[in-house]
Parts: structure tokens; C-alpha cells; sequence
């Protein structure tokens, strides 16, 4: 029987700093230190983040070790986030992740930021099970909306994505707008769940192929707001449900709309999304819907491992550790990473 592989991963592309510990596919731990700092300025600081992955790698990684009760020897490779994300924080778990791998002597794993929210599916649950290839993955964030096809776990390949906003920076400038506390995706799915969606309109990108556009819809967004606030000053606060239904559906209609053509496209009836976006409740009933309609089978990311975290970088360098895919600590952070084909 092959010797279990123990990996330690580091997670800090944003502003959580994460640390998880994976016994081959199984999570034994996965811990996220949050920064409420942010909630102040209605946005992440890149320097305040770096300075709170600072305090906060190290007992982070100490309670993640300990939680998956095992000893640093017991490690096989330690895995960080290369990129893409914000440079300071990458810079500081990519700093911590390469010093522990040269103390104890063992592999470095660099990952690819994306790659991993979409191979958090292949995470042992016992409520779910993996997608199986090739399959298309809607990887919606607060800074990437793509559509990637999956050819197995090290071959991926963008075949559409934004061309200015990503959905998730969509969510939260929009709820900006209508003054309401960050981060504003979730504030505005909650909101929506007691609206009407079909209360307002906004106007919808004509962007051609697989590509998506979220400009044009903050812009009319905005020029709405103007207007509306102009003949009442309290419309916000009057119909601030079915402004964040209707703004929610706009949205994800945009999303689903776009998955369905590259499905058509391609042929492949196997779906699955990504990101902290993919939490949002009313984006997972129209994927439910668009696969109910069409025979597709539908994927959907455990809760926990939608938003950043740890463990999804720990089953990525999974793979990557079986391919003997190991980084030299010469590694370099890069805050646009690509995903390579």
C-alpha cells in the first residue's frame, strides 16, 4: 500500500489568509483567518491585507497543523499560491510557503489561483461526487469570470471570459451603489430573495462568442439609480429588494446564458462552477434549471470551498505532486497569472 500524502497548503492571494492540511484527496483541516479591516473602506487594501497576512500566517498554519493532528514530519510537500491575486499578500504566503519546504527539506507545490477553485470539486465529500472529464466550468470570482474546459486535471483552456469586469467586482460595485456594507454580493442575494427579479430592467452586453462584458450593465445601473433618485429621493430604500432582484438577475442571466451557448458549442453535457460567486443561490437554481431543461449534468462546489481557502490549493498541488509537477524556490509570484493550457 502507497505511503499517504500529507500536503500542507498556503492560501493568501486576496485578503484571507488560509492554511489547510490534506491526507491525499481528504481535508484533515482548512482554516481561514478573515480581515474585517475592510469592511471599513467598502473594499480590500492591498496594503492592509499584506500586513494581516503578516499576524496572521503563522498561527494559522500552526492551528491547521495541529487541527489535522499530525506532526511537520509527516508532510510530504508544502503548497502555496503563486498567483493570480494581489502582490503583497501572494508575496507573503509564497515567502512563509518557501522557507518551510527548505527547513523540512521537501517539495515546493506552486499553484495556479484559478486552477484550484475549479479542482476544489475533486475534494473528497461525502455529499457529492467529481465531474468527470471533460466537463465546463463557469469560474466566477470578484476577479475572474471564465469559461474553461477541463480536459483532465492538469489541461485546462479558457474558451470565454470577461473583457473588462469580472461578475463578482459586478456584485460589489453594485451594492456600493446602493450604499450597502461589503462585501456586496451577499448582501444583494439576500436582499434579492424577497424582491421581484422582473421589477426592473438593465441593459445586457451583445458581446460576440464566448466572452462576457459587466461595464455596460454597472453604467446602465448607475444611470437608472440617477434617474429614479432624481423623481424620489427614498426609491432605494423603497425598492431596495427588487432593485437587487432584478440587478441578480441581469446578472446571472448574463452567466447562464453564455454556459449554455458553450455547451452547444463544444458538446459537452457535463457542468460545473467556481469561485465565491458560484455560492450565490440564485445562480445555482438557473444552472439547476439550465441542465434540468437540456440532459446536462450539473457540478456545484460544496459551500465552503466556494470563497478562497486553503484546501483547494491543497488538492491541486495533489495532482501536481502525483506529476511530480515540484517548483524550485526560485519561484516567482506573478499577480496576472495565466492559466496554461
Amino acid at each position: 500500500m502507497s505511503k499517504a500524502i500529507y500536503i500542507l497548503a498556503i492560501e493568501s492571494s486576496c485578503d484571507d489568509t488560509s492554511a489547510a492540511v490534506l491526507k491525499d484527496t481528504e481535508v484533515l483541516s482548512n482554516l481561514i483567518a478573515n480581515q474585517q479591516v475592510h469592511e471599513l473602506y467598502g473594499g480590500v487594501v492591498p496594503e492592509l491585507a499584506s500586513r494581516a497576512h503578516q499576524k496572521n500566517i503563522i498561527p494559522v498554519v500552526q492551528q491547521a497543523v495541529a487541527k489535522a493532528g499530525i506532526q511537520l514530519r509527516d508532510l510530504r510537500a508544502i503548497a502555496f499560491t503563486s498567483g493570480p491575486g494581489l502582490l503583497g499578500s501572494l508575496l507573503v504566503g509564497g515567502a512563509f510557503a518557501k522557507s518551510m519546504a527548505l527547513a523540512l527539506d521537501i517539495p515546493l507545490i506552486s499553484v495556479h489561483h484559478m486552477r484550484a477553485h475549479i479542482l476544489a470539486h475533486f475534494i473528497k465529500h461525502p455529499q457529492q461526487e467529481p465531474p468527470t472529464f471533460p466537463f465546463l466550468c463557469l469560474t466566477v470570482s470578484g476577479g475572474h469570470t471564465q469559461i474553461v474546459k477541463v480536459s483532465d486535471y492538469h489541461q485546462f483552456e479558457i474558451i470565454g471570459q470577461t473583457i473588462d469586469d469580472a461578475a463578482g467586482e459586478a456584485f460589489d460595485k453594485l451594492a456600493k451603489m446602493l450604499n450597502l456594507p461589503y462585501p456586496g454580493g451577499p448582501e444583494i442575494d439576500r436582499l434579492a430573495k424577497l424582491g421581484n427579479p422582473s421589477a426592473f430592467e438593465f441593459a445586457k452586453p451583445n458581446i460576440p462568442n464566448l466572452d462576457f462584458s459587466f461595464s455596460g450593465l454597472k453604467t446602465s445601473f448607475l444611470y437608472f439609480l440617477q434617474k429614479e433618485m432624481r423623481q424620489d429621493p427614498n426609491f432605494i430604500t423603497e425598492n431596495i429588494n427588487d432593485i437587487c432582484a432584478s440587478a441578480q438577475k441581469a446578472i446571472v442571466s448574463i452567466l447562464v446564458s453564455k454556459l449554455k451557448k458553450a455547451a452547444q458549442t463544444t458538446g459537452i453535457q457535463s457542468i460545473a462552477t467556481a469561485g465565491g460567486v458560484s455560492a450565490n443561490s440564485e445562480l445555482r437554481q438557473q444552472l439547476q434549471a439550465l441542465c434540468r431543461q437540456n440532459g446536462y449534468t450539473l457540478h456545484l462546489p460544496a459551500f465552503e470551498f466556494t470563497t478562497d481557502n486553503a484546501a483547494m490549493i491543497g488538492i491541486a498541488a495533489h495532482y501536481q505532486f502525483l506529476a511530480q509537477d515540484f517548483a524550485p524556490l526560485t519561484t516567482p509570484i506573478e499577480a496576472r497569472k495565466e492559466v496554461k493550457v
